[in-house]
């Protein structure tokens, strides 16, 4: 008998018919003599809706109110899914964060998981219960309901299968797995039958939204076996075909995955770049800049300084789109006059492209090919970031579907066989 963590999006709990089809699901592998931990996402678009109400009456809704309304979502998702398994007569009980209890930190809508604990779970999947345990919120100290932002069912999800030592997690989704890109700028893009933690972990962070980027980081962390699935299979299928189904995420690199020179091609939209023009080359102006965006918990990406000229630099940074209008306002009222910038330059019209794959390791070339690649299509490179098993650039995102689908045919995605560098 194992014990599994499944975790169920919004669009897999859209509907009634949907949260029906969930509990189908669950029902076999409960029948099948495992133990099953779900963390269910609201219903799809309710966040949103929520999210919206709170925008009609306040332009700057007080966030710990926020988390107290968002929470709801998956309050009434996590009640009908235990409705749904009763109905078909499995004993279920849900949870809330709070009620578990989830303990985070402090910081309303973007909380970070402390603590789990899991006696309330283990006493009921002993008593033969499905337990249903809210994603995406959890409590702080002062018994205030948090929520981890957006995305933040995933990371409930393996946070909880960490804490239980599950023997894997499963995400259900409305995709079936990685793709070695977007399908819909790719139509050629392939489903990965295995990818490696660190490539997921880079995917995630570089804007593949198959997976939360802080799920991946607990499951590396942990050490959590996940495997991305398809929601919208038949769910009475049997365990073997559906366990064979999918991607999953290894920590072990074998021989075949370090053939494929690149393994995914992500890319961004969500990015802003901001330019400090003429400020002071000399030590620490890196953080005068940064550190007050830091504190203004603002997540810096993409940074360039330039070559001094004449004892001044230029500073170039990227951010979240979400955060850009409060990083600017801040620069210009608060960094750049204290540093003592000629000029602040803002860009929202710039996406983030990104190759990444564990092969990159051992191969030279593949920066000089995408590099080649870009530039025989036109698009101009604004900035370059790189790390072992990744290359990031930053391009007029009106190249961005163009840039992507070059790359994917340039390392050969869209074959069995890598491309030759």
């Amino acid at each position: 008998m194992s014990l599994i963590v499944q975790k169920y999006g919004g669009t897999s709990m859209g509907s009634v018919e949907r949260i029906q089809n969930v509990a189908r699901r669950v029902a076999k592998w409960h029948a099948a003599g495992h133990q099953v931990v779900v963390v269910p996402s609201a219903m799809s678009g309710e966040t949103n809706r929520l999210l919206g109400l709170a925008k009609e009456l306040s332009s700057q809704p007080d966030t710990r109110e926020l988390d107290m309304l968002a929470s709801t979502g998956e309050q009434a998702s996590s009640a009908l899914l235990a409705m749904a398994l009763m109905a078909q007569g499995v004993a279920a009980r849900s949870y809330t964060g709070w009620q578990v209890p989830v303990r985070t930190d402090s910081s309303y809508t973007r909380a970070r998981i402390r603590s789990i604990d899991d006696v309330r779970i283990r006493t009921d999947l002993d008593a033969g219960r499905v337990v249903v345990v809210t994603g995406f919120q959890g409590v702080d100290d002062e018994g205030n309901i948090t929520t981890l932002g957006r995305g933040g069912s995933d990371t409930s999800a393996v946070a909880v299968a960490a804490a239980m030592q599950a023997d894997e997690c499963l995400i259900f989704t409305d995709v079936d797995g990685v793709y070695t890109t977007d399908p819909r700028v790719v139509p050629e893009a392939r489903r990965l039958n295995v990818v490696s933690f660190e490539e997921m972990l880079e995917l995630a962070s570089l804007g593949s939204k198959v997976l939360q980027i802080r799920s991946v980081e607990f499951a590396g962390k942990f050490k959590v076996p996940v495997r991305v699935l398809s929601s919208l299979t038949d769910p009475l299928i049997s365990l073997e075909e559906e366990m064979a189904s999918g991607t999953l995420i290894t920590f072990e690199e074998d021989k075949k995955m370090e053939s494929a020179v690149v393994s995914g091609i992500a890319f961004s939209r969500d990015e802003a770049k901001i330019t400090l023009l003429s400020v002071p080359d000399t030590p620490g102006v890196a953080y005068s800049i940064l550190g007050p965006v830091a504190a203004a918990n603002i997540d810096v990406d993409t940074i360039v300084q330039n070559q001094s000229v004449r004892g001044t630099t230029d500073f170039s940074f990227t951010v979240n789109r979400n955060d850009f209008a409060r990083a600017l306002d801040l620069l210009k009222n608060q960094v750049g006059p204290a540093v003592g910038a000629a000029d602040i330059v803002p860009d929202e019209n710039v996406c983030k492209v990104s190759i990444v794959g564990i092969g990159m390791r051992s191969h030279v070339g593949v920066a000089s090919l995408m590099f080649r690649t870009l530039s025989e299509e036109g698009i101009n490179i604004q900035m370059i970031s790189t790390s072992e098993i990744k290359t990031s650039v930053i391009i007029n995102d009106k190249y961005m579907e163009l840039a992507v689908r070059a790359l994917h045919k340039a390392f050969g995605l869209d074959q069995e066989t890598p491309a030759v560098i």
